[in-house]
């Protein structure tokens, strides 16, 4: 498996861009937001993913570890391959998706061209359990005194991420933020996922 890409950017392209790695040009296929991160004549450095066919051998560039690790899982789910897959990370960011699956947010799924109301509640039962929960993507980044900082990042993200914008957000936080306090006064780590919902019921009614 090619884990990863590193060298100069020799073209971009809408769908893609070529690295020159060893005097070899390497055509991997991103998404806008991660082409939008490289410049032609720059070095830089992409996680990768190679889809073998029959046909064909295709490598995917992400910006990091962990988007190419959702990518991989969410071709696990039944009808989404790696075109689809690179398609709902083109739309929503890693955590974004870990907030519809995990909410059950059929709306935000359905953003994604290719998914319909079907194909997005069959995503979300395979991938429930699968792709990882809010909770953990804010664990993982944990650190001491960060708790509360860490938990306005991951639902403000979320919230935007799902099509709202910064201010609906900032106000929703404002809202839960005492839910998230009594969890700090207990000793608890704010329970993201919890807030997420509490955030995303009061826009609904907005």
């Amino acid at each position: 498996m090619i884990a990863s890409v590193a060298g100069k950017v020799a073209a971009i392209a809408p769908d893609g861009a070529v690295i020159e790695v060893g005097g070899v040009g390497i055509l991997t296929h991103c998404t806008p937001g991660t082409l939008a991160t490289l410049r032609v004549g720059e070095d830089a450095r992409l996680a990768t993913s190679l889809v073998v066919r029959e046909e064909s051998l295709t490598l995917y560039g992400f910006a990091n570890d962990d988007e190419r690790a959702v990518f991989e899982l969410l071709q696990t789910a039944s009808g989404v391959g790696p075109k689809l897959a690179l398609a709902m990370l083109a739309v929503h960011s890693p955590n974004a998706l870990r907030v519809a699956v995990a909410s059950a947010d059929l709306k935000a799924l359905t953003q994604v061209p290719g998914i319909g109301q079907k194909g997005a509640q069959r995503i979300v039962l395979e991938l429930k359990d699968r792709l990882g929960t809010p909770e953990e993507a804010v664990n993982a980044a944990l650190n001491g005194d960060r708790r509360v900082a860490v938990w306005r990042e991951q639902v403000h993200s979320g919230l935007v991420g799902l099509g709202y914008s910064s201010k609906d957000a900032d106000e929703a936080i404002a809202a839960v933020e005492p839910d998230a306090d009594a969890d700090l006064a207990a000793g608890r780590q704010p329970r993201v996922a919890v807030l997420l919902k509490a955030a995303l019921r009061l826009l609904s009614v907005r």
